[in-house]
């Protein structure tokens, strides 16, 4: 019987304290709050680019005395050209403000895990995996 003894693995025994466990949790929190607002950020692109695709087909259109139906809610409601490319590149000023606020507070967050990240690491070195997974 050929079996190999390995050499014991080394790790640390550190105590976790209630601060650090709280440290632990904010860190979770935000990493998922961060994950929910760039999935928001890149659904508010998404429906910009919908927003300018219809106000370079609206550009293109000839007949200038056409209504144009404009969503409002559940209703479409139809406009001349021209109110309907203002009420589009009113709706694209609007989507770029919220776009801005959101990266703004991804931002904030993101400085937020650095600084657990290090506090963290800190105390627990290789004993705690903050990285997210790439799946």
């Amino acid at each position: 019987m050929a079996a190999t003894m390995k050499g014991p693995v080394a790790v640390e025994d550190v105590n976790v304290t209630f601060e650090d466990q709280q440290k632990i949790n904010k860190f979770a929190r935000n990493t998922s709050r961060m994950t929910e607002l760039k999935n928001e950020i890149e659904a508010k692109k998404k429906l910009l680019q919908n927003l300018q695709d219809a106000s370079d087909d609206l550009m293109m259109s000839d007949d200038d005395s056409l209504l144009i139906p404009y969503q409002i809610g559940d209703v479409f409601i139809s406009h001349t050209q021209e109110e309907t490319q203002e009420m589009l590149e009113a709706a694209k000023e609007t989507l770029e403000q919220e776009v801005k606020g959101l990266e703004e507070r991804v931002s904030a967050i993101q400085q937020v895990l650095g600084d657990l990240k290090i506090q963290l690491y800190a105390k627990f070195g290789n004993n705690i995996n903050l990285e997210a997974d790439e799946s």
